[in-house]
């Protein structure tokens, strides 16, 4: 089969096309024929050396895919309603940039009615990490406020329409003014641009001075001592990247009196049980919203496997909204 491999750490031209044996599924996985599978900063953060593989996972990039069953345990495709020629996407751990992938059969979605497989493939690593962050972790709320730092990327276009959804009133955070109208066609009620306004000010100010119950984090570094300032009692952030540095400071003291939740989590190492129950509460609860239009997956562009280079130049450029797709 083709893959995409990284020849060496460095920059987007070290991926390259190469060929390599199928994988073959174990117990309670599918092997799929991928038609398409979705770019994530992790990929890139893997290929400059600073995010391996979890233990036993491939060491090809990719951590969603969408395709066709081809095979798998017949017991496990059966008692999750999947059969051989299903349209699925999937999450998984490593290898999702190639032909065929090997993904744990809890961890697979069938593709809601009217999507593209480029489509699918932008839906897995964003909505189960939205799902499991702001729902789960910070119990997000019907009537509460949200704010999404970077609200085109692809978490960020996940969060916006998915807390819409549900009821919440979410403001977004952009860096131009064409983003910020996108967040807001996406259904966030306010926009700030985050390069000629202070997130801070403007989240209080949106808010009446009561700040944001649930901040989505993507940024960290000087950014959290900000959220902090602009939570609302009882509050809750979730930092899931910091992409603008590991290192915080912050008033504790606000801490103390607000009753705020600082939390985090990575959902690449987690377990297959925990996913799964994820996987779960998507297909039940999510599902129905993409197949009915209330939701829609954000592909702002797709490339064929053999430009993965040029995908991830764009991912780092930061130019893009919504999800980069590659294609088989």
């Amino acid at each position: 089969m083709r893959v995409v491999e990284i020849s060496a750490f460095g920059k987007p031209e070290v991926l390259r096309l190469a060929e390599r044996p199928q994988p073959q599924p174990g117990p309670g996985e599918a092997l799929i024929h991928v038609r398409a599978s979705g770019v994530n900063r992790p990929d890139v953060l893997q290929r400059k050396g600073h995010y391996p593989p979890p233990p036993g996972a491939s060491d090809l990039p990719g951590l969603e895919v969408a395709g066709v069953i081809e095979a798998g345990d017949p017991a496990a495709l059966a008692e999750a309603g999947f059969k051989v020629g299903d349209r699925v996407c999937a999450l998984v751990a490593g290898g999702g940039y190639a032909e065929y992938c090997v993904a744990p059969v809890a961890q697979c979605l069938p593709v809601p009615e009217g999507l593209s497989d480029a489509q699918a493939a932008s839906l897995p690593e964003t909505f189960f990490t939205v799902w499991s962050n702001v729902f789960d972790r910070g119990r997000l709320q019907a009537g509460e406020t949200l704010l999404v730092q970077g609200g085109t990327s692809g978490i960020g276009v996940t969060a916006i329409q998915l807390a819409r959804a549900f009821g919440a009133t979410v403001i977004a955070t952009a860096g131009s003014a064409q983003k910020c109208q996108a967040c807001l066609e996406l259904g966030a009620s306010h926009a700030i641009d985050y390069k000629q306004q202070d997130f801070a000010a403007e989240c209080l100010r949106l808010t009446q001075g009561k700040g944001a119950d649930v901040i989505l984090d993507i940024v960290a570094g000087d950014y959290v001592a900000r959220e902090v300032e602009c939570l609302a009692e009882d509050g809750r952030l979730l930092i899931i990247a910091v992409q603008g540095g590991s290192k915080s400071s912050f008033d504790a003291s606000l801490v103390l009196r607000r009753r705020l939740v600082i939390t985090g989590s990575t959902l690449r190492p987690r377990p297959v049980a925990f996913k799964g129950a994820i996987a779960r509460a998507l297909r039940e609860r999510v599902w129905p919203l993409i197949a009915a239009g209330k939701i829609r997956p954000v592909v702002h562009r797709a490339f064929p496997a053999e430009e993965a280079a040029q995908a991830h130049a764009l991912m780092e450029s930061n130019q893009h909204i919504g999800k980069i797709v590659l294609t088989w």
